[in-house]
């Protein structure tokens, strides 16, 4: 039942919960670093996504706890006729609360959000190794229309 969740915004204060969600996955485990207190890299990114305009971190909360988050930006561009799309990423469920319909409500609220910006396309990439994630997508009306490639130039 989603009827007690609400999705907002999110506030530095939400943090700590919102790593939290993206460790807890097998991905998320070798990418993600959740420890109290939260290195400073992701007080920086936080502050970085906040002074950017068209750039939110929104999370799903229920009872005062994190539940969910995505990121949501905004992307103007030259290409179809000058279209600004929105880019979602970082996308997580806490796992004792998948099911009920959280993550349809966050990306309501965000594909919402998007089409008041203006956007004409809703984007998103997901792991080749996320066939779960994959169905969900497809089940929102994602189409797997384009092959993604990413470069990494961590060195990790």
């Amino acid at each position: 039942m989603t009827d007690d969740i609400s999705i907002r915004r999110a506030a530095q204060a939400d943090l700590p919960a919102i790593v939290r969600l993206l460790a807890a996955d097998p991905l998320g485990k070798t990418r993600e670093r959740y420890a109290e207190p939260l290195p400073d890299a992701y007080l920086r990114a936080f502050a970085e996504v906040e002074a950017q305009a068209g750039n939110a971190i929104l999370v799903a909360e229920a009872g005062g706890r994190v539940i969910g988050c995505l990121q949501l930006t905004f992307i103007p561009g030259l290409t179809r006729l000058g279209m600004t799309r929105a880019q979602i990423e970082g996308v997580r469920v806490d796992e004792s609360r998948r099911g009920e319909g959280i993550g349809e409500r966050l990306f309501a609220h965000a594909i919402e959000a998007a089409r008041a910006a203006g956007c004409g396309l809703v984007q998103l990439t997901t792991d080749a190794s996320r066939p779960d994630a994959h169905r969900f997508y497809e089940r929102l009306g994602f189409v797997s229309s384009h092959v993604g490639m990413k470069l990494d130039l961590t060195g990790r």
